[in-house]
């Protein structure tokens, strides 16, 4: 007999869904009157992580791939490969998740700035060995540096805002 979710996991990733939506759309939106300046951060992949590393029971691979794969066709980037690095990333985090459940948040972090950085490393070595356009490293750097000051923020405000909480070691999972 199928088993239905638990209300935590459809409300978990339904506020995840949404909240992921609402930052793609802040995204999309013509903010600037056409002057290029600083890459900000891709605060997608620090939320993805953020959720991953709080709770990876509400985060399944097929909802990351929905959000990532939306955001490749809506961004323009080629399809499915930015995907699958973050697939990759995001599954490496929820297998180790158990061992840093108790880490303090500095460990967390340097962690985390050290996978974004070896999956925008993947994703650019990728894109050079199949011959596509590839951004200049220096928007690349500080696009990494970006995302990885702004993962505190968005802990922060995914715990205030979400309440998205760390996972006790009695929990699921």
């Amino acid at each position: 007999m199928m088993q239905l979710p638990s209300r935590d996991l459809v409300i978990g990733t339904g506020l995840f869904l949404l909240v992921t939506w609402l930052l793609l759309f802040m995204r999309l939106l013509p903010l600037s009157a056409g002057v290029t300046g600083w890459p900000g951060p891709d605060l997608g992949l620090a939320l993805i992580l953020a959720w991953m590393l709080r709770r990876p029971d509400q985060l399944g691979a097929p909802v990351i791939v929905l959000v990532v794969l939306i955001e490749d066709v809506l961004l323009m980037r080629p399809l499915g490969l930015w995907t699958a690095v973050v697939l990759i990333g995001s599954e490496a985090a929820r297998v180790r998740e158990p061992r840093w459940r108790d880490q303090p948040f500095m460990v967390e972090w340097l962690r985390v700035a050290v996978l974004i950085g070896l999956m925008m490393l993947g994703y650019r070595f990728v894109q050079v060995l199949a011959v596509l356009p590839v951004a200049a490293l220096g928007q690349v750097i500080l696009q990494f540096l970006a995302t990885v000051a702004a993962y505190p923020l968005v802990v922060f405000a995914a715990r205030w805002l979400v309440g998205l909480r760390r996972m006790g070691r009695g929990d699921g999972a």
